[in-house]
């Protein structure tokens, strides 16, 4: 019979506050935190000592592709480019089982587990040369691991399939027939990338699914669709439903230009996820000096108002060669390449954090009625966190322990 649990004298920043307190945070059996305070009884509950500790919401990894994940060996992409990624997975993707993908996402599922990650969005090919067999496995993977990891599976139609109309339009509808949860696709990748955008935001409205589209990750100012999917968001009544997920040419436009296209952005609703990782690897490799950095113009999003993420992208693939599923790294490496400044660290942690669970429209955060999807790690406050990381770490999931680094014996039954 399960038990409520009470982690005992946590080092806890509730909502709202500036500094962390030495709380107690009381869990349902529902998984639910029911009470935070000094010196909450036990009544019953498990106690769990935490020591000083640091409490802090769960992880949220909003973009990633588990379908690709660690591929690395079995591919290869000696230009380092996007195109050269795409080309090299396309070559592979036609003898890819769904077990082979369920089995190597599985192993990166867990690695993020085990780093502090409670929930996943995962963006899932629709080509030619998968069809549906990404959305197969990536929904039966969720349903494995639904005991530790929230997971939304992305129909994402790439490759081909956006210059597909017809093709796209029956994908799409059979992809949500099987379960998966968004909406999404390149539009860049289509003969007409307008079409394409239409199509899916008709099935968004219609489904009423949410949006999570790669918008213009290239450098080019000369080919950006920002405007007009601030248009489409706008006139379809979707604000605060559509994600833009790279935005990379952003930082290839006039500052003057980007700026308004960022107010347009805010005023229409759309939020941005930014991929440090894919961008610092893959954009940039044809200049002969001052290489950009590849990134969206994350400093001006977050002054502008726009909500902005950060995530992995890729784990060991084509795309990203590199990956340990933590997203700590992914905050540091985020400040540092997007030229947040160092009294940022705590904006950082957001954008891994709090943030993305509200685009994923996750029950989330340190407060009552929340779920208890929780990382405790030893670490003074965030900014400790993000900038230095931590050794010990324990994930807990709807209130149980599902990864944890330290011992959790040292618990009683009061």
């Amino acid at each position: 019979m399960r038990l409520e649990l009470l982690l005992r004298g946590g080092r806890i920043c509730r909502e709202g506050a500036s500094a962390p307190e030495l709380l107690d945070i009381r869990i349902g059996k529902n998984g639910r935190i029911s009470a935070i305070g000094r010196a909450l009884p036990a009544d019953g509950a498990e106690v769990m000592a935490l020591e000083g500790r640091l409490v802090v919401p769960g992880l949220v990894d909003i973009h990633q592709h588990l379908d690709k994940s660690r591929t690395r060996a079995l591919i290869n992409n000696p230009a380092g480019t996007l195109e050269g990624a795409i080309a090299a997975y396309r070559g592979i993707a036609p003898t890819i089982t769904a077990e082979d993908m369920i089995a190597r996402a599985l192993r990166t599922v867990e690695n993020c587990s085990a780093l502090g990650t409670v929930a996943i969005r995962t963006h899932t090919n629709i080509d030619p040369q998968t069809g549906l067999r990404g959305i197969e496995a990536m929904v039966a993977m969720r349903e494995r691991c639904r005991d530790r990891m929230h997971i939304q599976v992305v129909a994402h139609l790439t490759g081909e399939a956006p210059s597909m109309l017809v093709e796209s339009e029956e994908w799409l509808s059979a992809a949500l027939a099987l379960g998966a949860d968004v909406i999404g696709g390149v539009p860049a990748y289509s003969r007409e990338p307008l079409a394409f955008m239409e199509l899916l935001f008709d099935t968004a409205e219609r489904t009423g699914r949410p949006l999570d589209m790669h918008i213009d990750e290239h450098i080019d100012a000369g080919r950006v669709l920002f405007d007009a999917l601030a248009r489409m968001t706008r006139e379809r009544g979707l604000a605060g439903r559509v994600v833009a997920g790279h935005s990379s040419a952003l930082g290839a436009m006039p500052r003057d230009d980007a700026l308004r296209t960022i107010d347009l952005l805010h005023e229409a609703g759309v939020a941005v996820v930014t991929l440090p990782a894919a961008n610092l690897f893959l954009q940039g490799r044809s200049a002969d000096r001052l290489v950009p950095r590849g990134l969206t113009r994350v400093g001006e999003l977050i002054a502008r108002g726009v909500p902005v993420a950060a995530a992995s992208d890729n784990i060991q693939d084509a795309f990203v060669p590199t990956g340990s599923g933590d997203l700590l790294e992914i905050a540091r490496w985020t400040l540092l390449a997007g030229h947040l400044g160092i009294n940022d660290l705590g904006q950082a942690f957001d954008m891994v954090s709090r943030i993305p669970a509200g685009l994923m429209e996750l029950d989330a955060g340190l407060r009552v009625g929340a779920r208890a999807d929780l990382l405790v790690a030893r670490s003074d406050d965030v900014e400790s966190l993000v900038a230095g990381g931590a050794r010990e770490r324990t994930v807990l999931f709807g209130g149980r322990v599902v990864a944890s680094t330290f011992s959790v014996a040292d618990t009683d039954h009061a």
